[in-house]
């Protein structure tokens, strides 16, 4: 097949839709198929593959770096003219989401829809909208272009449920996560990324790795872990990530006295994550807006244990008692379960070693591109059956 992505984001964000559209796309070309990606213009990026194509772009930085495509461009449409496409995968409502279904009903392709984001949770993005304003008109503008489309993919069951409360009623939908990249895991370095931060052979590293936005609520983690540190002098922490609140978590922690023992590394590529997952001892994570889960499954992948909020996405993924604990947004409930893993190494080795069986079963991209590709040759089916009916 010859397939189309429309994204809003692409490298070299390194943020979730900009893994899940590669993540899929390298599978796709590995199982003999060709995939064209249409996204924003990246100042100073220059992509190796020849099949990204760029449209023009507004740079903004509101909260994180984040250029906002114009879905038009003279260059674009007449290199989309030429192409032979079967089917268009839009991961957006908007902008290059409109592009998409543009070119999916002149080309007269089935056009498939990735919902990724918890509308309500991201209205902060929007810093000049109230936030129940930007979330009504978020949610009603995803939920009406999910509607037109020939089938909604979202990340996680919980997902699906949420969206059809919302009032999407398209018929065709189906959960696929974005699956882990087995060959970007291979041979992880524990050892020499532990010297490197000199964390100690008998130290607990608590890790994170998340964007550091409101929505990922990493206030309240690092609230719980800062004193799980006051009691206990053998464990550190580990912040992967960047954002608009890494300064004042910086602040937070200087003013703890505990600055020696939390430590921010910023944005970790993707060559490297696999030795910050390998260094960690247990996974820490409290987001509520999770849709895809990817950071999730790749800790499970890795072998770390999880102990995380109890949330939509995080749920369908963490098996509470199995591969972590699922926990509500309780402070006191939070730390006694990562301080019950702390305490049990042999816990500890049970829920990674279930962890790890888990994401092999369920979570390798392989397995997830060949769920996907099983949509959309569903929905090419329905699309020839409608025109021959007509």
């Amino acid at each position: 097949m010859r397939i189309a992505f429309f994204t809003n984001n692409y490298l070299p964000n390194p943020f979730g839709v900009s893994g899940s559209v590669e993540s899929f796309r390298k599978e796709f070309e590995n199982l003999g198929h060709e995939v064209f990606v249409f996204a924003p213009k990246w100042r100073g990026h220059k992509d190796e593959n020849q099949n990204v194509f760029r449209y023009p772009a507004i740079e903004t930085n509101i909260k994180i770096k984040f250029p906002l495509a114009f879905p038009h461009s003279l260059k674009i449409r007449g290199k989309l003219k030429r192409l032979q496409i079967d089917i268009v995968h839009s991961q957006h409502p908007n902008l290059l989401g409109s592009a998409a279904a543009y070119w999916a009903k002149k080309k007269n392709v089935p056009l498939v829809f990735t919902w990724h984001t918890l509308y309500d949770q991201y209205a902060h993005f929007a810093p000049f909208v109230p936030a129940k304003i930007a979330a009504w008109w978020t949610i009603r503008n995803a939920r009406n272009y999910a509607n037109l489309c020939d089938a909604v993919i979202t990340p996680t069951p919980s997902v699906a449920d949420i969206i059809k409360k919302w009032g999407v009623a398209n018929e065709n939908i189906t959960a696929i996560p974005t699956g882990v990249e087995e060959k970007q895991f291979e041979n992880p370095d524990r050892e020499s990324l532990r010297k490197k931060y000199n964390i100690r052979d008998n130290e607990i590293l608590l890790t994170l790795i998340s964007r550091l936005t409101a929505e990922k609520n990493v206030g309240f983690l690092l609230d719980a872990v800062l004193d799980i540190l006051r009691n206990n002098k053998s464990v550190k922490f580990m912040i992967c990530g960047d954002g608009n609140l890494k300064n004042n978590l910086e602040k937070v922690v200087r003013d703890s006295g505990l600055a020696g023992r939390v430590i921010f590394v910023g944005i970790v590529s993707g060559a490297e994550k696999k030795n910050y997952y390998a260094a960690g001892d247990i996974f820490v994570y409290a987001s509520k807006s999770e849709t895809q889960g990817m950071i999730l499954t790749e800790a499970m992948y890795s072998g770390l244990p999880i102990v995380a909020v109890r949330a939509t996405g995080v749920r369908d993924i963490v098996e509470d008692g199995k591969t972590g604990f699922l926990v509500p947004e309780n402070k006191q409930e939070f730390q006694e379960m990562i301080e019950k893993l702390i305490s049990d190494p042999i816990l500890r080795k049970d829920f990674s070693e279930e962890a790890k069986k888990t994401a092999r079963e369920k979570y390798t991209a392989k397995i997830c591109a060949k769920k996907m590709l099983e949509v959309y040759e569903k929905s090419r089916a329905l699309k020839n059956s409608r025109f021959i009916g007509s």
